[in-house]
């Protein structure tokens, strides 16, 4: 029988470098289902999964951007999504960012970012990483 040597598996956007033309998304949808799925099954309570952090609500509350998706959790108000972007020249906490213009701009600068977005319920704090991906445009070197 063949073994093939298992490697270690990153899931920070930095780990597809190089796919898709450097433009590649992973999304966390089959993480999510397994978590909702759980927690239906009566495996996991509402306090461990609603568990968002103040700052993150704020931020859901004052410049996410509203989705179509009721909350998978308590079925009462739509997602929000909060976008994140962290790289050089940010701070260790990343920046919360507000606008798709900001975003673009983030995507034509020099430098390299990772994107995290991340839904939010603000009704009873379900949150939950969606997609990450990459941004910016490498230095040559």
């Amino acid at each position: 029988m063949r073994r093939y040597p298992l490697r270690p598996v990153s899931f920070r956007p930095d780990a597809i470098r190089g796919a898709a033309g450097g433009s590649a998304t992973i999304d966390y949808r089959l993480a999510r289902r397994h978590l909702v799925a759980e927690f239906h099954r009566g495996r996991l309570s509402r306090t461990d999964l609603c568990d968002a952090h103040p700052e993150l609500l704020r931020a859901a509350l004052n410049v996410g951007e509203p989705t179509q998706t009721t909350c998978p959790i308590c079925d009462e108000q739509p997602l929000v999504h909060v976008t994140y972007v962290f790289g050089g020249r940010l701070p260790a906490h990343g920046r919360c960012v507000t606008t798709k213009a900001e975003l673009t701009r983030f995507d034509r600068q020099q430098g390299e970012y990772a994107c995290y977005v991340v839904e939010v319920c603000p009704s009873c704090r379900w949150n939950h990483l969606a997609r990450t991906f990459r941004l910016g445009r490498a230095r040559a070197g």
